[in-house]
């Protein structure tokens, strides 16, 4: 399934979205030691030869079981191809994540895979509080928080859970480990992205 957004030159479409799909779910099938339908994954990867999955952005893999988080690992820098990406983080996000317990071979046909492409992350001017609410864009705005060394994202995904900006910004002040009411001082480094989000 593809969200809906603006075409453009930059856009993945659908077809991209599917075959990266295809290439999360292969490469944990095989770390399970799983006989799936799909190809290998070294198969599929040879197969991504449109230029898009060339480009280095961020990206995020995102497992759900019984429509509940069960894994979700990505980068924000643009520091690889969407290609290696994808499958380095639906490793990650399958048995990585400190968060659960690696993902079964039980749980694998019931999972259910989502895949991020970010943009380039962009630092946000804001004076105070307020004006940082008034700024924000739920459903469009992946937001970044950083202050000293506590850092945390959420994908413009979590606005589905957390629709309420003040609380979306205070459970994010405590993914990074800090007050939840941090965010009220007007003294977060902050940055926003948006993405090109696609789910089985």
């Amino acid at each position: 399934m593809k969200r809906e957004h603006e075409e453009t030159k930059d856009t993945y479409l659908e077809s991209h979205g599917k075959q990266l799909l295809r290439l999360a779910r292969s490469v944990i099938a095989a770390r399970l030691g799983i006989k799936s339908d799909l190809p290998q994954s070294s198969e599929i990867m040879s197969e991504l030869q449109d230029e898009m999955f060339d480009r280095n952005m961020g990206t995020f893999v995102t497992i759900h079981l019984n429509k509940k988080l069960r894994g979700c690992i990505g980068t924000l820098e643009s520091t690889e191809s969407v290609r290696e990406g994808i499958r380095h983080n639906a490793i990650s996000a399958a048995f990585e994540d400190p968060r659960f317990p690696p993902l079964t071979s039980k749980e694998f046909n019931d999972s259910h895979l989502e895949i991020s492409i970010l943009s380039q992350p962009v630092t946000l001017d804001y004076s105070d509080a307020d004006d940082l609410l008034s700024k924000l864009k739920p459903g469009v705005h992946g937001v970044i928080i950083k202050k000293e060394r506590a850092r945390a994202t959420f994908l413009p995904q979590v606005w589905e859970q957390l629709p309420d900006k003040s609380i979306f910004l205070s459970h994010l002040c405590s993914k990074a480990g800090l007050s939840d009411h941090e965010w009220k001082k007007g003294k977060l480094d902050v940055m926003l992205y948006t993405v090109q989000y696609f789910e089985e």
